[in-house]
């Protein structure tokens, strides 16, 4: 409460979005967690979470008085006119500091409360690791649990249990652990049961411009051996090959391949953080285009870049998963493993594996290959008002587009729809809940998130029929189980769901899964509704004849 100096301002406008000369008057108030404006016959209210603010801009001073732009992190756009140009700055100083909070426990998660009957406990330990890797078969003969970053001591981004080769050795582990950059050492993602292939992660080595790790080839032999039907692996380095060739300047790069024996080194060109920063600012400039034509706006999607983006992350996830699919495990890695090395496993994983089409499986991908291997989270998504600018990236929004686009091509394969999606990505940015806060497993411990804040699972695990995908077919993860995408340009979309989804205009558009969802419900509530009528009818006429 002490950053808000005005809770109160009548005779707000709230601007059209596409038409500036268009407006609805009404009454702005600000609360500590939303800004809402509501107009003048208390008919409609906006509502504006502060977590979900990502710029807010005074726009130069009109006859009608000091226009305020808000753009949101969920790809909302609002623009309101406040009378008195004091009133409008002291919001938006009040807007700034409540949408960066400098402490990480001044999130909107250590505060927020369900009205729902839902125990904060809930959805906290719907995850569990060793669950999920003895789902794979994992311990077996060739991979085995290490408990040597039970404290975080080997890596402090890592999770506390980690699967490795179990022919590698202590002095194995460590000494590749040394060789990778913050420590972030070859382990297990995911391994296919039906021919032992496996997906591990890493880092980038520390090798420069000559530096060698004995420890490091033993590991990556280790991992090699591990698959016995395979005579070499694959070593994926998501990045350009420029970038890495640069990073060796700096003591780090890529593997040499005069030291790693039955090998093959491949570079995927996915472009780093600060490109794709760019390219989604583009894109959204794009979408805010009042009066676009069709030219404008197919140039304008070229010139941005997000498509091709995306492309390149399903093409690298495309030759991750082929390789596994016919028996050649694969070690990814980029530069410190947590941003694209995090999508291409993940969605690699999504393509081999029908469980993670599932929620129950696509929540557990994300605890495993985001959460547990350390994305960072706050830096990514600019949560604290202390983070470099230069930090913030769409890395997650990429993978839930990524998602999205395996969707159009396999209606039927996913259990969940598009809504689901978007409410993970949205939450991600809300802090509402505590799943997201926090860069590592590490954080989240000392944190102690599943105490003190509600997760999102939990949330969604009492929602789930608005998230049902009506298409599904459970049978079809037998008749295929692996979906492998056509990446060819064409078949990349555009996802007006997520990035126009508050347009508004005479005819609204309906998502035909929202109305088949509905129908579907409508449906069970009939079906129901037949049962208690027969119930009913059965109890009479029983009752008649005694």
């Amino acid at each position: 409460m002490d950053f808000i100096k005005t809770p109160k301002v009548d005779n707000v406008k709230l601007l059209e979005r596409y038409n500036a000369r268009k407006s609805t008057l009404g009454t702005l108030y600000l609360t500590t967690t939303h800004l809402i404006f509501v107009d003048a016959q208390g008919k409609k209210e906006t509502w504006v979470l502060h977590m979900h603010m990502s710029t807010i801009d005074r726009l130069p001073l009109t006859t009608g008085g000091s226009p305020l732009q808000i753009r949101c992190k969920d790809f909302r756009c609002v623009t309101f006119v406040i009378p008195r140009d004091r009133d409008c700055q002291d919001i938006t100083e009040s807007l700034q500091q409540l949408s960066q909070p400098s402490n990480i426990e001044s999130l909107y998660a250590f505060d927020f409360s369900l009205n729902d009957d839902i125990q904060k406990s809930f959805g906290w330990h719907l995850y569990d690791t060793d669950t999920e890797y003895l789902r794979m078969g994992v311990p077996s003969t060739h991979w085995a649990l290490t408990n040597m970053n039970k404290s975080y001591e080997i890596c402090d981004t890592y999770p506390r249990n980690l699967y490795v080769p179990a022919s590698a050795t202590t002095p194995i582990l460590v000494g590749s652990s040394k060789f990778r950059s913050r420590g972030r050492l070859p382990v297990l993602s995911y391994l296919n049961r039906s021919n032992q292939a496996a997906i591990c992660r890493c880092s980038q080595p520390l090798a420069g411009f000559s530096a060698r790790c004995v420890e490091d080839e033993q590991m990556l032999h280790a991992i090699l051996k591990a698959n016995p039907k395979s005579k070499y692996m694959y070593v994926v380095d998501t990045r350009p090959k420029i970038n890495a060739m640069a990073n060796k300047a700096a003591g780090k790069g890529f593997e040499n391949e005069n030291y790693y024996s039955d090998i093959k080194f491949y570079f995927c060109g996915i472009e780093n953080i600060h490109v794709m920063r760019n390219s989604l600012q583009k894109l959204i400039d794009l979408c805010e285009m009042r009066n676009p034509s069709m030219s404008a706006f197919l140039t304008g999607l070229e010139s941005c870049g997000w498509l091709k983006h995306i492309k390149s992350v399903l093409d690298t996830a495309v030759f991750i998963a082929k390789a596994v699919r016919d028996g050649t495990s694969v070690l990814v890695h980029c530069s410190d493993g947590w941003d694209r090395t995090a999508q291409t496993c993940s969605l690699s994983g999504l393509i081999l594996d029908p469980y993670y089409r599932t929620v129950q499986g696509f929540q557990a991908l994300i605890e495993k290959e985001w959460l547990s291997f350390g994305h960072k989270f706050t830096d990514r998504c600019g949560l604290l008002g202390t983070v470099d600018s230069k930090e913030v990236s769409p890395v997650f929004t990429q993978f839930i587009e990524s998602v999205w686009q395996l969707m159009q091509q396999f209606p039927c394969a996913f259990q969940f729809n598009d809504r689901f999606l978007i409410t993970i990505h949205d939450h991600v940015y809300s802090c509402q809940f505590g799943t997201f806060v926090g860069n590592c497993e590490k954080d989240r411990l000392d944190l102690r998130l599943s105490e003190r804040t509600y997760s999102l699972w939990g949330y969604i695990t009492k929602h789930m029929s608005e998230f049902l995908n009506p298409f599904y077919k459970k049978s079809y993860e037998h008749q295929e189980p692996v979906i492998m995408p056509n990446t060819s340009p064409q078949c990349v979309k555009f996802w007006a769901g997520m990035y126009n989804r508050y347009e508004n205009g005479i005819h609204p558009r309906e998502n035909i899964v929202d109305i088949l969802s509905s129908a579907s419900d409508h449906c069970a509530s009939l079906e129901d509704h037949v049962q208690l009528l027969e119930k009913v009818t059965y109890s009479a006429q029983k009752n008649l004849k005694d």
